[in-house]
């Protein structure tokens, strides 16, 4: 199974006074325009999900809409797990639960998760190395990691397929 992680594209700068509940700070606009991009290199590439998981913070799930519009993958479903701030251990349950009973329907060959960061790096980390702090990746706002996983995502046992950043995709999208 392939494990999509991506982080949100880039938003608005934090601003106590334009949003106090930073759940709510949306897309730039200009972050919008460059995700869109970067999601029409995804569909280039061909690369399909079955199932696409968000946070439910605005500025992921506005990019999980923008990868369904524009990279042609299923309408976004709400992952609590993957709120900021998450412990890597409960988005991983939750996601092998979700694994498991897609790959038992035949929907579990590719699923995409949008997210935060710290939270991304640690559950990749647990993915690869079983740790949580193991690993550093550099992730750009936008970026897509593609992790190869069992559907049980037993922590330790993924590799690290590759990673696309936003830059790669726009230009793979402007060819």
């Amino acid at each position: 199974m392939n494990l999509y992680l991506v982080r949100h594209a880039i938003a608005e700068e934090r601003d106590q006074q334009r949003w106090p509940d930073d759940s709510v700070r949306p897309l730039s606009a200009r972050g919008r325009r460059r995700f869109e991009r970067a999601a029409a290199g995804l569909r280039r590439l061909g690369i399909e999900v079955d199932v696409l998981l968000t946070s439910p913070y605005v500025r992921a799930w506005a990019t999980a809409v923008i990868l369904s519009s524009e990279a042609g993958w299923p309408a976004p479903i709400v992952f609590d797990a993957a709120r900021p701030r998450s412990r890597p251990e409960h988005a991983l349950a939750e996601l092998s639960r979700i694994a498991e009973q897609r790959t038992s329907i035949g929907q579990g060959r590719a699923i995409a998760l949008v997210g935060h960061e710290p939270d991304l790096t640690q559950l990749a980390s647990v993915l690869l190395t079983a740790e949580p702090h193991a690993l550093w990746l550099h992730w750009r706002k936008g970026g897509v990691a593609c992790l190869r996983c069992d559907p049980a995502l037993a922590p330790g046992t993924a590799t690290l397929e590759e990673y696309l950043p936003p830059r790669v995709l726009r230009g793979i999208a402007s060819r």
